[in-house]
């Protein structure tokens, strides 16, 4: 049943509203993953350079030996919202991922919400991850001997100001999912291959000198005062409790917050789930194994790294490149540029087709303007979106320093998982004969510890990444309510309806 006629803080879209009006091919997108295709999809987003730098860089200045509990503790925490995700796409398999979820559960304000944060999300780390590949790209061509002419040298690998590579890759990856979901697809599978190829290197090497002892030396905690000057850069929590630790449980617990980015992107595959086939039961298979998968993979790496080189000898700046170099196996470093390259290629890929759908959905709904819905006839896929988010992607790269606002995807990617949590709660509750591919085991148990654990993580995050965040969706209120609330589907349905009314009342 519509709820159109209500005020749009009330208006929902029913469950059938969601998944069974688009099937024009105007405004539908057509099937084009497989099960093993959106486990690839979720492998390619959320493995990228961080595989290589992370662990070090957290066991060196935060948990010690410790980070192998971190990842753990934070590939949990994910595989309790993965678990939410994989309900609500089972019973949703919509394109717009959360964004859809919350406009059937919470309502039409509610979802502006979250797709706004969604979009907040995925632009700045599709622009942060393209800035960090041209770094990468950088490095690994000078690396190799290769020698920039005097007019480029000083326009790539740059971590702020104008940059050709990040252009480059941002120009190339937008076209690549604007020709299509098949096309980008195929280029997915090639390169996740290949760098997964890279990490069972770097694995079975750096597995050949494990130390177990260096895996003994447990740092005691290292009480540091927090910084009156310092406040905006506060974690929330050391600004309750008037001091930070590093190292002991609560560096491993810290650890785990940062962490926490490395993981981010297995709801992604949600945004995939109304081009899957069979959706209701492919779509969570491939949030989960992808999500397992990628956790096995970040723990081997953390053990590796840590059983290379003691935590307080390593070097943060480039820690796997640098243990390799110590144990005499240098061409690795070669290996592991080669593997960032191509891990940050894949995740700026996955972001662009997952912020494409996002707003394919938020624009069908007519939250955006609605010719940003429309279906390429040639190529099958929603190209002016896709050109405009490359558009976007490439301002905000290029003339913002966007390596400073990683922390927004963190609190925006939380802020979403809570929502979504909550939604799986709400959904057993108005709709419990709603069919579902997949059930979240321990129900209402697992939400709620969702909730807990992306909460935790949230008091972690800096008090400047609160604001921006605040600031942010301040915004998008302002938006809504000027542009969303009266173009919106549900607003129409209830201008018509209440006509209609008046009309009928005329004619008696």
């Amino acid at each position: 049943m519509r709820e159109g006629h209500s005020p749009s803080i009330a208006r929902r879209l029913s469950p059938s509203e969601a998944t069974d009006r688009w099937t024009g091919a105007r405004h539908g997108l057509p099937k084009a993953y497989g099960p093993a295709d959106l486990t690839v999809l979720g492998i390619g987003v959320m493995i990228g350079a961080g595989i290589f730098s992370l662990a070090g860089r957290q066991a060196a200045s935060m948990a010690g030996p410790g980070v192998i509990l971190s990842f753990m503790i934070a590939g949990i925490t994910s595989l309790l919202v993965a678990f939410c995700f994989a309900e609500l796409s089972s019973a949703l398999p919509a394109s717009g991922s959360a964004y859809t979820f919350t406009y059937v559960i919470f309502g039409e304000v509610w979802a502006w919400i979250v797709g706004w944060a969604l979009v907040m999300e995925l632009l700045i780390a599709t622009a942060v991850v393209a800035r960090v590949w041209s770094l990468y790209a950088a490095q690994m061509l000078t690396d190799f001997g290769a020698h920039f002419p005097a007019p480029l040298a000083g326009l790539t690998g740059r971590a702020e100001g104008f940059d050709l590579f990040t252009l480059l890759i941002l120009v190339l990856l937008t076209i690549v999912v604007a020709l299509g979901a098949r096309v980008g697809l195929r280029a997915l599978w090639i390169i996740v291959v290949a760098k997964l190829m890279a990490i069972g290197a770097v694995i079975v090497v750096g597995a050949t000198h494990f130390d177990k002892r260096n895996l003994a030396a447990i740092p005691a905690p290292e009480a540091r005062a927090q910084a009156a000057t310092d406040t905006l850069h506060s974690p929330l929590l050391g600004l309750l409790s008037g001091h930070t630790s590093a190292f002991g449980w609560f560096g491993i617990f810290a650890a785990s917050a940062a962490i926490t980015f490395a993981y981010i992107g297995f709801d992604v595959v949600a945004t995939a789930a109304e081009e899957a086939e069979d959706a209701p039961r492919s779509t969570p298979k491939g949030i989960i194994r992808s999500l397992v998968i990628t956790t096995i993979i970040y723990i081997s790496v953390a053990v590796v790294m840590v059983g290379m080189i003691p935590y307080d000898r390593i070097d943060v700046e480039a820690p796997l490149a640098d243990a390799f170099r110590g144990a005499g196996e240098g061409f690795m470093v070669h290996i592991i540029n080669i593997g960032a390259v191509l891990g940050l290629t894949t995740v700026v890929l996955v972001l662009l087709v997952g912020l494409t759908r996002v707003m394919f959905s938020m624009a069908r709904d007519g939250l955006f303007p609605h010719r940003l819905a429309r279906i390429n006839r040639s190529y099958h896929s929603p190209t002016r979106v896709t050109l405009i988010i490359g558009g976007l992607a490439i301002t905000l790269a290029e003339f913002v320093p966007v390596l400073t606002l990683e922390p927004l995807v963190v609190i925006g990617s939380l802020f979403v998982f809570v929502v979504v949590a909550a939604g799986v709660i709400r959904m057993r509750r108005t709709m419990p004969d709603l069919p579902r591919g997949f059930r979240v085991p321990l129900s209402p148990g697992v939400p709620l510890a969702s909730i807990a654990a992306c909460l935790w993580l949230l008091v972690n995050l800096q008090l400047i990444t609160w604001l921006y965040f605040i600031a942010w969706m301040a915004f998008g209120v302002l938006i809504y309510l000027v542009y969303g609330r009266r173009n919106s589907v549900l607003a129409g349905i209830s201008a018509d309806s209440l006509n209609a009314g008046i009309r009928g009342r005329h004619r008696r």
